[in-house]
């Protein structure tokens, strides 16, 4: 399984000398209690780090640049505990190159009518706070998160924790890299893309490489490494040799496995965490990458059909976020447009991982009807029941454009001998005429991700901090 950097986020309160050492220490009290507490919950992915209070400009500017320099450090979380004014924060904002997220709560989540003093208003003073500090945010046109409620809540908790995962997910994108093994499909528009825009606003680094270096990568792999692969995979999923013969079979499987091997001793090699792969670009290969593909993804790597180097990388990056849970490479297939049936059936020639899987996947070799090579073996499963989220990215000169959608995610109603992979169906929660035509009018490809564990708002969220333009179909 890919593994990411333990990362942490550091916790700041905001106060200032009007009130004195004493109550200054009380602010840091609170802070520091606040901050064991959220650790000690449970519902937040990643740890949080109490770095006390923040009184003056020099001392903000310093700590923001700290934040920016520690690798380990995903982003900041800002709590105007008292009233902390907002121009000595200025230039330490400015500076900030990671996440920003400004925790608006109190302490106390109720107000002591029968002991409130101005000692009390004093220290408490985050309705006033969060206002000065919220204005100089919208003044520099920060993109910051802005959660509200009292810290102590589970709701407020997972509003941190969803976020928590987009800024995790923001900084490795700058880790990305995409291995295109060929180019994309030919006479295709929507796979295409600037690279070099992808690496300047996005992070992702995108190197070709031709089929045959991947073809020299997969001879090597011993037999031996192949046999202990297929002993696994017996005891994950059901082998299935149907009107095979089992040498004809094992024969196909291993091969996948031995493409699975070589490809990830590739990417391991060079450090790749996504890749593509085009059915009209295989030399060498016996098989069009199919359970091979579906292993690497399961395990983590991002992936995009016919050279879509895009969708590879926003795969990977979505399974960063969502932990790579139930989030997976996806196609707009077909549709079932009967009135009170209306859906879309979701899949791909062969390349859906099984981490959506709602029973136990199949290993299967069937005749793939494109690429003119050898019958493949691959996972077939049905998907899941729930909401779920389904995106893109597209290429403008002006710019990328992120496309998404709130799904309800269905089985298919029937079994469909015929068309032996993985499948997935689902519809827009505005309708599919309504979100397919809105869908169609921004330009949204037909490869996306679609992900179980993911909220729109994640979404929202990680568009905002890359600065590129998206357009929410709910």
């Amino acid at each position: 399984m890919l593994k990411i950097r333990d990362y942490e986020f550091w916790f700041v309160a905001g106060s200032q000398h009007l009130y004195g050492e004493e109550q200054l220490k009380n602010v840091a009290r609170d802070a520091e209690d606040i901050v064991n507490k959220l650790n000690n919950s449970g519902n937040l992915p990643y740890k949080v780090v109490c770095k006390g209070v923040m009184t003056t400009a020099d001392g903000i500017t310093q700590f923001m640049k700290d934040i920016n320099y520690n690798d380990n450090v995903a982003g900041v979380i800002t709590w105007m505990h008292t009233f902390s004014p907002a121009k000595n924060w200025i230039r330490g904002t400015k500076l900030l190159q990671k996440p920003l997220l400004h925790l608006a709560t109190q302490y106390l989540n109720k107000i002591p009518y029968n002991t409130i003093d101005f000692d009390y208003m004093n220290l408490n003073q985050s309705a006033h706070g969060d206002r000065e500090y919220g204005y100089i945010n919208a003044r520099l046109g920060i993109k910051n998160k802005i959660v509200y409620g009292f810290w102590g809540d589970e709701d407020v908790q997972e509003e941190i924790a969803h976020w928590e995962d987009v800024a995790v997910a923001y900084n490795e994108s700058f880790h990305i890299k995409v291995c295109r093994f060929g180019d994309t499909m030919r006479n295709v528009a929507v796979t295409e893309g600037d690279k070099i825009e992808a690496q300047i606003k996005l992070g992702w680094t995108v190197d070709y490489y031709g089929v045959g270096d991947l073809v020299a990568e997969i001879q090597e792999v011993r037999a031996a490494d192949i046999e202990k692969e297929y002993q696994q995979l017996q005891q994950d999923y059901i082998l299935t040799p149907g009107k095979n013969t089992l040498d004809k079979f094992e024969h196909s499987v291993r091969i996948q496995l031995k493409q699975y091997l070589g490809i990830k001793n590739f990417l391991e090699k060079g450090n790749y965490t996504a890749f593509c792969t085009n059915f009209e670009d295989l030399w060498g290969l016996e098989q069009l990458p199919g359970l091979a593909a579906q292993l690497l993804m399961r395990d983590g790597y991002g992936f995009g059909a016919e050279g879509d180097w895009k969708t590879a990388a926003l795969t990977r990056l979505l399974k960063i976020m969502a932990h790579n849970d139930r989030t997976v490479f996806m196609e707009d297939y077909t549709l079932d447009l009967r009135k009170g049936h209306e859906a879309i059936l979701g899949a791909h020639m062969l390349e859906v991982d099984s981490t959506i899987a709602s029973d136990k996947p199949r290993v299967e070799v069937h005749p793939l009807d494109i690429g003119d090579k050898e019958a493949p073996a691959r996972l077939v499963f049905t998907g899941s029941e729930g909401d779920a989220v389904d995106v893109t990215l597209v290429d403008y000169r002006d710019g990328f454009r992120m496309i998404s959608y709130p799904v309800d995610c269905h089985k298919p109603e029937a079994e469909t001998p015929n068309l032996p992979i993985a499948k997935q169906l689902w519809t827009p929660k505005v309708g599919l005429k309504a979100g397919a035509k809105a869908w169609i009018q921004a330009g949204g490809g037909h490869h996306t991700v679609l992900s179980f564990r993911l909220k729109e708002e994640q979404i929202h969220d990680l568009a905002e901090m890359f600065g590129i333009s998206l357009v929410e179909i709910c």
